[in-house]
């Protein structure tokens, strides 16, 4: 569900904002700057459901392996 803000900016900003975002795509160009600092995601959640994919965490590991193989003939 959506809700309207209305916010008070300085002129020179928004016109800013038009030409370099375009007149339909501030509030999202705003949403996308804001959201990461004001919504909260279970990172312990996510990685649960990482985990529970068989198929992802099988090539995580074949990838983790074939790197630690290249890391034993480097030179020090």
């Amino acid at each position: 569900m959506q809700k309207k803000l209305t916010l008070t900016i300085d002129e020179e900003v928004y016109e800013g904002l038009r030409q370099v975002v375009g007149p339909r795509k501030i509030s999202r160009f705003v949403e996308d700057l804001v959201r990461p600092h004001v919504v909260k995601h279970d990172l312990y959640a996510g990685y649960r459901a990482m985990a529970a994919d068989c198929v992802r965490e099988s090539e995580a590991m074949e990838w983790a392996e074939t790197t630690c193989g290249d890391v034993r003939y480097e030179e020090i």
